[in-house]
Formats: C-alpha cells, sequence, structure tokens
C-alpha cells in the first residue's frame, strides 16, 4: 500500500485491542500507510505506556478486560499532559448510548468493527492533521441530560462534539451502502435461481425433462425444483373425454 499521508502527521499511533489477531492487523495497515506502531492490550497497559511516551494517536477497541476502552479515554482526557491525544475508539455497533459515552470520555472518533480500512485511514489523517486544534486550551462547556435511562454529563468542546458526531454518520451510512450492496447482491441470486435459462432437453413422447445429472423428471417437478412456481391439477377437455368417455359427452 503506497503512503498517502499529508504534511503534519507525524508521530506514533498507539493501538490498544486486546485481541492478538486484530491488534496484528490494525498494526501492519498502519505500518503500511506509513505510521510508527506501538500495541497494549487493554487500557490499564496503554495507560502505563502513555506514562513514559506521548503518541499522536490512540486507537483503542472499547470491549476489554481490566479497563475498557471508554475508562481508559476518560482518564487520558482527565490528564492535563496527556488530553490532546486524540482517541479513535472501535466499536462493534454505534447504539445512541455508545455517542453519549463517547462524548462523556472525551472520544475524538468512533469507526466500528469490522472497518473499512481506507476510511480509518482517512479518519486517522484527519486526526493528526487537525491535531494542533486539540492542543490549544479547550473551551469548557457542560451540560446534563437524561437519556436512556440514566442522567448524562456531557463536557466536550464544540469541535470534539462535531468529529465525533460525523464520524458517527459516516460509519452508519458506510454500513447502509454496504447492506444495500449486499441486498442487491441477494436479490440478483435469487433472481437467478428462480429463473430458468438456456435450452431444457424434453422427451417428445411422455414430455419429461433431462436435468444436467442426465435424469428425467416430469414437468412439473423440474419446474418446481428450479423455479417458485407451485402446481394444482386438473383436467383439460381433450383429456377428460378420452379418460372418462362414458361421464364426458360432446
Amino acid at each position: 500500500m503506497t503512503s498517502t499521508r499529508e504534511k503534519g502527521e507525524s508521530g506514533e499511533i498507539l493501538i490498544v485491542e486486546d485481541s492478538p489477531t486484530q491488534a496484528i492487523q490494525l498494526q501492519n495497515l498502519l505500518e503500511e500507510d506509513g505510521y510508527k506502531v506501538s500495541a497494549a492490550t487493554n487500557g490499564a497497559d496503554a495507560l502505563a505506556h502513555l506514562g513514559e511516551h506521548r503518541p499522536a494517536l490512540v486507537i483503542s477497541d472499547i470491549v476489554m478486560p481490566d479497563m475498557d476502552g471508554y475508562e481508559m479515554c476518560a482518564k487520558i482526557k482527565a490528564n492535563d499532559v496527556l488530553k490532546s491525544i486524540p482517541v479513535i475508539l472501535l466499536t462493534q455497533l454505534v447504539e445512541p448510548e455508545d455517542i453519549v459515552k463517547g462524548l462523556e470520555c472525551g472520544a475524538d472518533n468512533f469507526v466500528t468493527k469490522p472497518y473499512d480500512p481506507k476510511l480509518l485511514l482517512s479518519q486517522v489523517r484527519y486526526l493528526l492533521i487537525n491535531r494542533m486544534i486539540r492542543i490549544n486550551p479547550r473551551t469548557e462547556m457542560g451540560i446534563e441530560i437524561f437519556f436512556a435511562g440514566g442522567r448524562h454529563f456531557i463536557n466536550s468542546d464544540r469541535i470534539q462534539i462535531l468529529n465525533l458526531l460525523f464520524s458517527t454518520y459516516e460509519n452508519s451510512l458506510q454500513q447502509k451502502r454496504e447492506l444495500e450492496r449486499i441486498n442487491k447482491k441477494l436479490k440478483e441470486a435469487l433472481n437467478t435461481i428462480n429463473t430458468l435459462h438456456g435450452i431444457i432437453p424434453i422427451c417428445a413422447g411422455c414430455k419429461k425433462i433431462r436435468d444436467d445429472k442426465g435424469a428425467w423428471s416430469q414437468v412439473e417437478a423440474y419446474i418446481s425444483k428450479h423455479s417458485d412456481v407451485q402446481f394444482s391439477h386438473g383436467l383439460c377437455p381433450e383429456c377428460a373425454k378420452r379418460l372418462y368417455p362414458e361421464i364426458i359427452k360432446d
């Protein structure tokens, strides 16, 4: 992968992920794009790492043992030395409660898992290019809201709120497009299954049909197997007269 990083992007990226497989996958993606990467397995290990290093960005899973991503992010943003470091949270689903929790802990961005590599890299570039804005003193604002059965106090600047909400919208739009793509493929596959194609070998005498394995089947059995058609049986006038001449009169 060729790096498309722009001027202003530099420094280490800290990955916080308890799954070794997913951590390696993410590390390879970032390193292929030219970033220096370090890793921690949970929030507590990440904070210990941050005690000695100052990465330019933290990318963290949410569900982890010992300390989850929300708690870790809240501790980073509560630390005067660390709070300017942008934090991207990786999540399986984005529910309204997730957005509120992200605002409460001070997260800068959401990316849904499984993530699109191009989308993740674009979010990383955006945050790194604009990180100087985050270094400036925060304009404090606070509001208490009642949501999802509980009280939440949001104390975030406008930039952080916009970043988080726009990233949530972008993730939702990506999921919508992916669902539309999958639904289109399923519809095309169903249409293919339910439609008979090509030349069908049929016996000129008994009218049975030969399948691709060489077996002969009644017409109705073959069509039922290869389509959604259902049959109801009856007798045409000619057959009725031929089979029951004593009943059917001219």
